[in-house]
């Protein structure tokens, strides 16, 4: 049986891959699952775990997600960019469990025959994720406990007792 770290969860259909993993992100793999002889353009997007929030110094980020819906949720969201920006191809990958500063939470890649429709694919998918994914985070912030998030930027959080924390 494998341990949670090597788990991971994914569709790949009809020119979409999404997935959920406990592992590091490899952003060349990504990349390399969208790239086709027909696109022009690829564009990734990667979007990292910062050292602050707010001005409190962030010491991790912890993410959970109810994985069958989040990856229906994901795997139509791509479906809807892939068709409405003629893409070649579409991945969105989300890790789940501690991302330590400096460290990938989400990589989205999309591949194009042009740029532009490249680059509007790709930030949709990022916002289109923020908002309806089945991902939570929770930031650690250094000696200050813990705040759960919708995975939303700025929203705000519910603050964790340190005694809390572990239930």
């Amino acid at each position: 049986m494998e341990s949670q770290s090597t788990e991971i969860t994914e569709i790949d259909e009809a020119g979409c891959y999404v997935a959920l993993t406990h592992k590091h992100l490899q952003a060349q793999e990504t990349i390399d699952r969208v790239r086709s002889p027909q696109a022009g353009a690829i564009v990734l997007f990667a979007g990292t775990t910062r050292d602050n929030f707010a001005g409190k110094p962030v010491k991790e980020l912890q993410y959970s997600a109810y994985a069958p819906l989040a990856l229906k949720t994901m795997l139509s969201i791509c479906k809807d960019i892939l068709v409405r920006h003629s893409l070649k191809s579409i991945a969105m990958i989300h890790r789940l469990g501690t991302v330590p500063i400096g460290e990938e939470s989400i990589l989205i890649a999309v591949s194009a025959p042009h740029r532009q429709a490249a680059w509007r694919a790709g930030e949709e998918a990022l916002e289109a994720c923020k908002e309806r994914v089945e991902v939570w985070k929770r930031e650690e912030f250094e000696g200050e406990g813990g705040v759960w998030r919708a995975n939303r930027d700025g929203l705000p959080g519910q603050k964790i007792a340190e005694e809390d924390a572990g239930r």
